[in-house]
């Protein structure tokens, strides 16, 4: 589990301190359907991971996290089967309606959380102006505002698809509160 998901998303260490996939201890994957509704499961699967992890107090954050990048990764996959797609991005649907669908990935590792979803577009995401009257374009903004970082990359293992991803500090736990939990 832990080389998968280090492979996957070896870009992602990129600036961070080596990761040794021994150290990695918790990594989760949810496959998205290609429907909005999986944003709400998304969250629903974050909740859960989370207290399973006993990270509760960070759920509200990450779960806008969450939502966004998963909201972003439904909206720019491929269609589905006899869905009307127009403009720029028929060519791009069509080449991608063939590829895997939208995956969540929850990992925790050293005091960190990483959120992070693969799409099967080839677009990269665009951090638009944040303009609050409107009803959409604030995401990455808000990806920006609640992470401690975020990033992207282009797939290496397959023909088309991106990671985008965000990540979090953990807080650390006191030295005492670590001994009494430990036993």
């Amino acid at each position: 589990m832990g080389t998968k998901v280090s492979t996957m998303l070896a870009p992602l260490w990129q600036g961070l301190p080596p990761v040794d996939p021994a150290a990695i201890s918790g990594a989760v994957t949810w496959t998205l359907r290609p429907q909005y509704e999986s944003v709400r499961g998304a969250r629903q699967f974050t909740r859960e991971t989370l207290q399973r992890w006993n990270m509760d107090e960070l759920f509200d954050s990450v779960a806008l996290v969450v939502s966004e990048l998963v909201t972003n990764a439904l909206r720019h996959a491929a269609p589905e089967p006899g869905e009307l797609v127009e403009g720029a991005a028929y060519e791009e649907a069509h080449r991608a309606a063939d590829a895997a669908p939208p995956k969540l990935h929850l990992i925790r590792w050293a005091g960190r959380l990483v959120c992070a979803v693969r799409d099967s577009s080839d677009a990269s995401p665009v951090e638009g102006e944040a303009d609050f009257s409107a009803e959409s374009g604030r995401g990455l903004y808000l990806v920006d505002s609640f992470s401690d970082s975020w990033g992207w990359h282009r797939l290496e293992d397959a023909a088309h698809g991106k990671v985008v991803w965000a990540l979090f500090q953990l807080p650390q736990i006191p030295a005492q509160a670590a001994a009494s939990q430990a036993s």
